[in-house]
């Protein structure tokens, strides 16, 4: 499998990947993802080369975002304050759930991350979403505290602010990378 850095084309794509994974958290009980994320604010961070694709020949299996912004309202000065890169977004295609994907994506994340002297690996996770928390504690992630002040970058109050982060560093995720990357 092959990531490469997302173009404006993958626009559509994202927003039906992410109504995809909305209908099967629903089908789970959550009500994350409910409401829809501005197509202009997802194409910004298109354009801006922080969102990535993973690509199984012409089939796309996931799809994540790292960038250097973090939420606002959620991180510390002080942590904000040490190198980190943060994930968001991260879908897996239904067809390929199973395979660990989002683990894989996650170390691949954690080792450009690294590449770019970032320290720490952060994400904001469904504040609900036990399941998904555990996902990521699993996948090597300390929770650092749950935010519930504030509001959300796509209207309503903020339902995304259970905070973790992993050490960045080499990590085994076996996709043949075409990312450009940024060198600090």
């Amino acid at each position: 499998m092959i990531i490469e850095t997302a173009k404006p084309a993958d626009l559509e794509y994202l927003l039906a990947a992410r109504r995809e994974a909305a209908a099967w958290l629903r089908a789970l009980g959550s009500d994350q993802w409910s409401r829809d994320y501005p197509a202009g604010k997802l194409l910004a961070t298109i354009e801006a080369g922080t969102v990535f694709m993973l690509r199984d020949d012409a089939e796309t299996a996931g799809a994540i975002t790292v960038t250097p912004e973090a939420e606002q309202g959620l991180w510390s000065d002080d942590e904000l304050a040490e190198p980190s890169r943060f994930v968001n977004k991260l879908t897996v295609s239904r067809d390929y759930a199973g395979r660990d994907i989002g683990g894989r994506l996650l170390n691949w994340a954690s080792e450009r991350a690294a590449s770019e002297g970032a320290m720490w690996l952060r994400l904001d996770a469904w504040t609900t979403n036990e399941r998904l928390q555990q996902y990521y504690l699993d996948h090597g992630f300390t929770h650092v505290r749950t935010v519930r002040e504030g509001g959300a970058v796509n209207g309503g109050p903020r339902v995304s602010g259970w905070l973790a982060q992993r050490a960045t560093g080499p990590a085994e995720h076996g996709f043949t990378d075409r990312t450009l990357r940024i060198v600090v």
